[in-house]
């Protein structure tokens, strides 16, 4: 029997905790295969530090919360590269885990997340450590995978943002039709880097294309001066747009910042698409009365509890569970995978792919689901997004009128290992 060391890392998501549940409640239910169960605090960090806090030690009831619990306070997140040429962080790493009879990893997160389980897991089987690592998937922008949806279908969280942003449409139109006169365009931007799932989710909102809505994904190569050309024909044809960009949408120079995985972290720049977008339309003129503006949406669309989609809670949980299965029964070097069933309704089942072929993996949306006009989606983009974001309201239970989240107590492992600072912050 050994103990099991969960840890996340990167952006956070609506569900993540809920995949965290599904891995604590598998263990479980395997008491003669797993020990303690600890959490590494703030990921791959946690570890470095030697931070593990004591899940086995906490509430029933509080781990039974995670299921409605959004974002990552519950164990923390962090960004945290482990870098081929850190041996140091690697070495502290397997001190660490053997101080601790850690015997199964579960890591989860992203492709950059996976980069760092498989990682761990190639470094362990090298250093003689018998060590289980498992990747159990997660990612709002759905870029993990191949680009013909045979390994990954799609990951935990995408559906719960996509489902933010359907019903937030439908908020930002009522806003645009009212006050048009004044603000004819309204200019949306959303997360997802230069990937165009999330701002595709828009189109939810309208299959039927009723609305004056214009999506803009990077990928669709459009300019700033083709932009404003299709504005003023929206607003010739409708007297109103709304505008739903992609954050990493080509606008020029944004004083880019960057994490530590390389990525641009645009929530952090300088200015945004969606500044510079306005800035421009205003400064080319409108063919209406009044201005553009923008709507401001951050990371809330990541971490929305009551706007979390009922089908991702439970893709979320039983991907969690999974990847304690594949442990058990296929040892080191797995993430847990979702695969859809062909036909209607909507099924899915759990699977698994290599670490080394998710780490660092990047899909884009798909060329043949943007539309000949290139400021929107296809009918096949709607069919296979629809089901992910559910029929009905996800349960958060409330105290004092106000969502209830888990509240761990900070109990940790005792220290074993020396105090450590890790190479990328020295």
């Amino acid at each position: 029997m050994k103990n099991v060391l969960v840890a996340q890392s990167g952006g956070p998501s609506a569900v993540i905790n809920n995949s965290i549940r599904g891995v604590i409640d598998a263990c479980r239910d395997y008491p003669l295969a797993f020990g303690n169960v600890y959490g590494a605090w703030h990921g791959i960090e946690g570890v470095l530090k030697e931070e593990l806090l004591d899940i086995s030690a906490q509430d029933s009831t509080e781990i039974a919360l995670l299921a409605s619990t959004p974002a990552a306070g519950a164990i923390g997140t962090c960004r945290y590269k482990l870098k081929s040429g850190q041996h140091e962080d690697f070495a502290r790493v397997i001190e660490v885990l053997k101080a601790h009879d850690i015997g199964y990893f579960f890591y989860a997160g992203g492709n950059d997340s996976m980069d760092t389980a498989n990682k761990i897991a190639r470094i362990a089987a090298e250093s003689g450590l018998e060590l289980v690592a498992t990747g159990v998937p997660k990612t709002i922008d759905n870029d993990v995978g191949d680009s013909e949806f045979k390994l990954v279908d799609h990951t935990p969280g995408y559906g719960s943002t996509a489902r933010y942003w359907a019903a937030n449409l439908l908020g930002v139109n009522e806003e645009n039709a009212g006050s048009s006169p004044a603000d004819p365009v309204l200019v949306l931007q959303t997360m997802g880097r230069k990937i165009g799932f999330i701002p595709a989710a828009a189109r939810l909102a309208d299959p039927q294309r009723s609305l004056p809505l214009q999506i803009y994904l990077t990928e669709s190569g459009v300019t700033l001066p083709e932009m404003a050309d299709l504005v003023n024909d929206e607003l010739v044809r409708s007297g109103r747009c709304i505008v739903v960009v992609s954050e990493g949408f080509d606008v020029g120079d944004i004083g880019a910042q960057k994490d530590s995985f390389g990525h641009v972290n645009f929530g952090a720049s300088e200015r945004t698409a969606q500044s510079a977008i306005v800035a421009y339309l205003n400064s080319v003129g409108l063919k209406a009365t009044g201005k553009a503006r923008g709507q401001t949406v951050g990371t809330d669309q990541r971490h929305s509890a009551p706007l979390a989609s009922v089908v991702d809670l439970q893709e979320a949980y039983e991907s969690g569970r999974y990847a304690v299965e594949i442990a058990r029964k296929d040892g080191n070097g797995y993430m847990a995978t979702i695969l859809r069933e062909p036909g209607e309704p909507y099924r899915v089942r759990y699977d698994k792919v290599p670490l080394e072929v998710v780490a660092n993996s990047e899909r884009f949306f798909p060329t043949e689901w943007i539309s000949s006009s290139r400021i929107d989606v296809t009918d096949d983009f709607v069919s296979y997004a629809r089901p992910l974001i559910g029929e009905s309201w996800a349960q958060v239970p409330l105290e004092n009128g106000l969502p209830r989240f888990t509240r761990f107590k900070k109990i940790f492992a005792e220290k074993k290992c020396g105090t450590y600072t890790p190479q990328a912050y020295r």
